[in-house]
């Protein structure tokens, strides 16, 4: 016995519901990979210049800790 839902099923709308779905699907997953990626980088010379600023390391220090830095 064939069962008729009254539609075209993938032919029709549900083509393009099933596409926007795994479309959606693929985004999600490409999203969640890629937004660990660089997130919250900084470079050695950014987290020196905060620290510098918050008072943590002297003007001296910074200067010396550049230098070995940039080696």
């Amino acid at each position: 016995m064939m069962h008729d839902y009254g539609g075209y099923g993938y032919m029709g709308f549900g083509f393009l519901y099933m596409l926007i779905f795994w479309g959606l699907i693929f985004y999600v997953i490409y999203w969640v990979v890629n937004s660990g990626k660089n997130a919250n980088f900084e470079s050695p010379e950014e987290i020196l210049k905060k620290r510098l600023a918050k008072g943590e390391i002297t003007k001296k220090k910074y200067n010396e800790l550049k230098k070995e830095i940039e080696k």
